[in-house]
């Protein structure tokens, strides 16, 4: 019956949404991929809203669910009857009374079974198709037959283009670019391969005057010119991918790249996805939360290394999950590359014990690596770990909670419904 009544109410959703895009005639940016759709997102929510008038989801809103709500722009009601009926309602009254409705609707696409993707195209066509990275071993590639098969599905994303559209794909990624041959229309390319047509160079960190990282700075190149970017609260080379994206969206559109440049001053980075918070005891937290897979982990775990002034380096992984068949042989890959990353790397849950294992593999020392059941118990222990001068990256899937990690170890937990990923109520209670 609960399913019954799920499935009625996305079919509703959906009906809504295709009514509301009827009536108003938005024109859409859907992004996919399996790493980076959501900072995606909002990178291109902040270069187009400069020039339009724009919406995107507040958070990751890419399911069956979620892609109607953007467009609807309702809220999740959770497992509330009387909220989704209040939100079937709202989605009526958008369709019947005049409204204000964007000129843009900036949507994530997800997939986390097959034919999710094939199922929202059949009815959402839109006008720019953002690729942003695929995993060699993605998430979710459990509930696929094969990788290949979420290439297929993320492929429709592609097919579902509407004519005289365009197709902004990562240069950097081979997989990526295959998707070349599913679209006649226009293509540009991003990233640091000769071919980008959007390209990033002179990526540095920069400190406050407490010594501290606040931010990182890039150069977007385009057509020969440059544009200097600044991204606050953030670090890590993989964000200037979220960017170029943005200035690809808006060359497509003939937008000025200046302008663009200039919005990012504003930008505000996304909770769990490598954002800088500040730890007890004068440390620095490298905030990863969101989610994890192996590709971003490896990302998470480069861009510690390379911080030049943490006087300890240590990592914080949690298990890693819908890895399926690979679940064991990445975590220990990741694990291994933890070793030379880190001074110390702690583990939480039963998957990441193969992490553990990884990096006694790669030469750390048995005091060095901790392993602990839950988030909990590992955020007990590590606020007692922390010294002066730290720099501690806290990463693992949605289902490992390690936001409870980074609650327990920021220097002003009262910011954490602002700062933090999966605050909401619904999500505080799950698990107590």
């Amino acid at each position: 019956m609960k399913d019954l009544l799920k499935r009625a109410v996305v079919l509703l959703l959906e009906k809504e949404a295709k009514l509301a895009l009827k009536k108003y005639k938005p024109r859409i940016v859907a992004i996919t991929g399996t790493v980076g759709k959501t900072s995606t997102k909002d990178a291109v929510y902040t270069a187009l809203s400069r020039f339009y008038f724009t919406r995107t989801a507040k958070k990751s809103f890419n399911s069956e669910f979620g892609v109607p709500l953007t467009i609807l722009d309702l809220p999740t009601a959770w497992s509330s009857p009387v909220g989704w009926i209040k939100n079937l309602l709202n989605g009526l009254s958008l369709i019947l009374l005049p409204n204000a409705y964007p000129e843009w609707l900036v949507l994530e696409v997800g997939a986390d079974k097959p034919g999710d993707i094939k199922s929202v195209t059949e009815w959402l066509k839109p006008d720019i198709t953002v690729i942003t990275k695929l995993s060699k071993v993605p998430v979710h590639v459990e509930a696929f037959p094969s990788v290949a098969d979420v290439f297929e599905e993320k492929g429709n994303l592609v097919k579902a283009l509407k004519r005289g559209g365009t197709l902004i794909l990562n240069a950097d990624d081979e997989d990526v670019l295959a998707y070349k041959n599913l679209s006649d229309e226009k293509v540009i390319l991003f990233g640091n391969s000769p071919d980008a047509d959007v390209s990033a160079r002179g990526y540095e960190v920069l400190y406050d005057e407490d010594g501290g990282a606040r931010g990182i700075t890039f150069k977007v190149v385009s057509e020969e010119e440059e544009y200097p970017v600044f991204l606050e609260g953030t670090l890590g080379e993989h964000h200037a991918y979220h960017v170029l994206a943005a200035f690809a969206v808006c060359r497509a559109l003939g937008e000025h790249l200046s302008i663009a440049a200039k919005a990012f001053k504003n930008h505000e980075p996304t909770p769990g996805r490598m954002r800088i918070i500040k730890g007890v005891k004068k440390s620095l937290i490298l905030d990863d939360t969101y989610n994890s897979s192996p590709v971003a982990a490896v990302e998470a775990l480069n861009t510690l290394q390379a911080l030049p002034r943490a006087k300890r380096k240590i990592a914080v992984l949690g298990d890693m999950l819908e890895l399926g068949k690979f679940s064991i042989d990445e975590h220990k890959k990741v694990g291994l590359l933890a070793a030379s990353a880190a001074d110390i790397v702690v583990t939480v849950g039963v998957r990441s014990r193969y992490t553990a294992e990884g990096a006694l593999q790669g030469g750390m020392k048995e005091d060095r690596v901790l392993q602990f059941d839950d988030s909990y118990e590992a955020g007990d222990y590590i606020q007692n770990l922390i010294q002066e001068g730290d720099a501690l990256l806290v990463k693992g899937s949605q289902g490992v909670r390690m936001e409870r990690v980074v609650e327990e170890i920021m220097l002003h937990p009262e910011d954490k419904e602002t700062l933090l990923v999966r605050q909401d109520a619904q999500w505080r209670e799950r698990n107590k």
